[in-house]
């Protein structure tokens, strides 16, 4: 079991970076909620070790965070 959430935490992170490529034409609060979002959603899949809610809610909580910051 702890492979395929591996697997899926390291398809997270593969599709989060490849899609902050697409990001050239974001505004800057934009940009910020994505990388909270990628950074949220690493930081809750690693402190909860791979689990799936920890990494949605990580990553939910990181986009929030990101938004207001660039306010």
């Amino acid at each position: 079991m702890k492979t395929i959430h591996k697997v899926a935490i390291n398809t997270l992170i593969a599709t989060m970076l490849l899609g902050l490529g697409g990001c050239s034409g974001m505004s800057t609060q934009g940009k910020n909620t994505a990388i909270g979002a990628g950074a949220g959603a690493l930081g809750g899949a690693v402190l909860t070790g791979g689990s799936t809610a920890g990494t949605i809610g990580g990553a939910a909580v990181g986009g929030v965070i990101g938004h207001e910051i660039s306010k």
